[in-house]
C-alpha cells in the first residue's frame, strides 16, 4: 500500500474551480496546479495500476504518458459539440486493450470528479453493428453472460449504465428471458466511489479489487468482439 494518496483535496477544488472558470487565460494562469494536482498524481496512479491489471488479463495497458495514453486530456474536442466550454471539469482515465485501435474494444474506466467520481468497464456508446455483435452474441451464450453480470459479487456492487431500448431488438422475442439486457443501448457497468476513498491511500488497492470484480464482464465482451483476453 503507497504510503500516501495520490490525488489531494486539491484535486477537486482546482476541478470545481474550472467548473467556475472554464475559459482558455484562466486555465493557462493556473495550469501548474493542474499539473501538480490532477495530471501528475493520476499518472503515477496509472502506474500503480500496471501490476494488478497485467494480473488480471495481459491484453489491457494501463500507458501513464502524459499524451497518447490512458489518461484522457483535459482538452474538449467542441468541434461537433454545442457546448463549446474548452475544458472537461472532470479527470478520466481508460485502461484499454492492446487492439483498441483496430476495433471496437472493451475497456476498464476511472472518473475522478467531486462527489461524481466512479469506476466502471464496458463498452460505452457501441456503433450498431458493435451493438448487434453483442446482442447476438448473449442471445448465443447465455449462460456465461449469467455467470458474468448475473452473479450476486457482480449484481450486489455494480450497474449497468445508460438507457435501454424500450421494446425487444429486432429480431429478438418479447419474452426472452435475457430481454432486459438485450435491450441495454451500452454494455458498461461500474459504481461510485466515495470522495474519502479517493483521496486515501487505499484507493490503488481498492480499485485493483474493482478491477478483478469487473474482468468477468470484459472478459466476456472481449470473447463477443473476438478480442483476446
Amino acid at each position: 500500500m503507497p504510503e500516501s494518496a495520490h490525488f489531494t483535496p486539491q484535486t477537486f477544488k482546482f476541478l470545481h474551480a474550472l467548473a467556475r472558470h472554464n475559459e482558455r487565460d484562466w486555465f493557462k494562469a493556473h495550469q501548474d496546479t493542474y499539473e501538480q494536482a490532477v495530471r501528475a498524481p493520476f499518472l503515477a496512479l496509472i502506474t500503480a495500476l500496471q501490476a494488478p491489471l497485467a494480473q488480471i488479463s495481459p491484453h489491457f495497458r494501463a500507458d501513464p504518458r502524459k499524451l497518447g495514453g490512458s489518461l484522457f486530456r483535459i482538452q474538449r474536442d467542441t468541434r461537433f459539440s454545442g457546448d463549446k466550454q474548452p475544458y472537461k471539469t472532470w479527470a478520466g482515465a481508460r485502461l484499454f486493450h492492446e487492439r483498441h485501435r483496430e476495433r471496437p474494444a472493451p475497456s476498464f474506466y476511472l472518473h475522478i470528479q467531486a462527489g461524481e467520481c466512479f469506476v466502471g468497464a464496458g463498452v460505452w456508446h457501441p456503433e450498431s453493428a458493435t451493438l448487434r455483435q453483442l446482442r447476438a452474441f448473449i442471445a448465443d451464450n447465455p449462460a456465461a453472460w449469467r455467470r458474468a453480470v448475473h452473479a450476486k459479487p457482480f449484481t450486489e456492487r455494480y450497474e449497468f449504465w445508460g438507457e435501454r431500448l424500450l421494446r425487444a431488438p429486432q429480431g429478438y422475442a418479447p419474452d426472452h428471458p435475457l430481454l432486459e439486457d438485450l435491450k441495454l443501448k451500452n454494455y458498461a457497468a461500474g459504481c461510485a466511489l466515495d470522495d474519502d476513498l479517493v483521496l486515501s491511500p487505499r484507493l490503488p488497492d481498492a480499485l485493483g479489487t474493482h478491477l478483478r470484480a469487473l474482468a468477468p464482464l470484459v472478459d466476456y465482451l472481449c470473447a463477443a468482439l473476438e478480442l483476446e483476453f
